[in-house]
């Protein structure tokens, strides 16, 4: 009887070795600061072999080490995502069981908006932007550029402003309280997007033809646009965005493609108003290069700071002036651009980031945006330590 006991609890702590069930992540930072809110990837590979997920149990459960769950997502390219505190050089421990799928509060949102000319827009709790599709250059003229819109309220605004505009109860070019869409593009590149910078010349393209929304929420949104084939000093090739927001971030990803058969020079813009502006360049040690953008002083919205963001860092800052002839009100505009120039690859998409800050919504100073952007280029350059047990 003795030995059928101990062989049972031999059987246990096998079993419990060989435990299936749970997988324990380990999250250390490097850095000299804390690291709070930052967005933790763990490829979906990593987990199929130590998690079976069963009818009883479809979906992964994601707890810190007091047992709370976490809002995770599982990202359309293969990632379970979710985010992370730690303290300046420690470690924390998340924990990913088998569970019940639960229902989070999104703190993303994005999607085409038919009701006004087919825009895409997209937004977090921190910022919120739109791309002009098709039907609207019959309106006004082609525009393929970014447009910031200011928001002051972690709330997501996107469908109440689309909404009280088109009924004319609020106009959103008008801060009621939740901010307003004061950015102007025109035919530009607006608040970051890229186009090819060929012979000194920019090329751009015109509104995009298609769209995919690949994901949505709670902590991701993520879509891709597709351009018509644009003809570059006598070549022709195809153009494709990537564009996804995370919870938190007042910054875009972008992945520039482009299916051309050789290597290309291309910028991307940030479109320059006249006086009373400043440009700000940094590069980090490995390369990583910044830049901020800020807008002259506006009566209307206060200050404004556009800020990019080179992993793989960048040739040259250029400034760019040239007039065109809006096809459609058939006046000449001039439009001038800061272009961050690197080199297209072929095969080789772009991956940068973009995006705004507001003196009304966190950021008081230039100065506040600018600690911001260098944060997260340190961020992207001393990445979070992650083991799997």
């Amino acid at each position: 009887m003795h030995k059928i006991i101990a062989i049972l609890c031999l059987l246990s702590v096998l079993t419990a070795c060989n435990d299936t069930s749970t997988l324990k992540i380990r999250v250390e930072n490097p850095s000299n600061y804390d690291r709070q809110a930052e967005m933790i990837e763990i490829p979906v590979s990593a987990l199929t072999d130590k998690i079976a997920l069963t009818d009883e149990a479809p979906a992964y459960v994601v707890q810190n080490s007091n047992g709370e769950t976490l809002p995770c997502q599982l990202t359309y390219n293969g990632f379970l995502i979710f985010q992370a505190d730690v303290k300046a050089k420690d470690k924390a421990v998340y924990t990913i069981t088998a569970g019940q799928a639960q229902a989070f509060a999104p703190k993303t949102y994005g999607r085409l908006i038919r009701e006004r000319k087919d825009d895409f827009a997209w937004e977090n709790e921190k910022v919120a932007f739109r791309i002009y599709g098709e039907p609207l250059a019959a309106i006004d003229g082609p525009s393929n550029g970014l447009d910031c819109w200011y928001k002051r309220t972690s709330e997501l605004i996107i469908d109440k402003w689309y909404r009280d505009d088109i009924a004319g109860v609020l106009s959103y070019h008008e801060d009621h309280g939740e901010g307003m869409d004061d950015y102007k593009v025109g035919r530009s590149l607006g608040a970051g997007m890229m186009a090819p910078y060929v012979s000194d010349t920019l090329w751009l393209n015109e509104n995009f033809v298609g769209q995919k929304l690949l994901e949505q929420g709670p902590l991701r949104v993520s879509f891709e646009l597709t351009y018509r084939d644009i003809e570059v000093d006598g070549k022709t090739f195809g153009e494709k965005r990537l564009i996804s927001l995370d919870a938190g971030s007042q910054l875009c990803k972008v992945t520039q493609i482009y299916d051309t058969q050789e290597n290309i020079p291309v910028a991307a813009g940030i479109v320059k108003r006249e006086g009373n502006d400043a440009i700000l360049k940094n590069t980090l040690k490995n390369g990583i290069t910044t830049l901020i953008y800020v807008e002259p002083f506006s009566t209307i919205a206060d200050n404004v700071y556009i800020g990019m963001v080179f992993p793989s860092g960048l040739e040259r800052i250029a400034t760019d002036t040239y007039t065109v002839t809006n096809p459609v009100s058939l006046r000449d505009e001039t439009f001038s651009h800061t272009l961050s120039v690197t080199t297209c690859s072929v095969g080789q998409p772009i991956t940068y980031y973009t995006g705004f800050g507001w003196s009304k919504w966190g950021f008081p100073t230039a100065n506040d945006f600018e600690q911001y952007i260098q944060r997260f280029a340190e961020n992207i350059e001393n990445p979070l330590i992650i083991t799997y047990n």
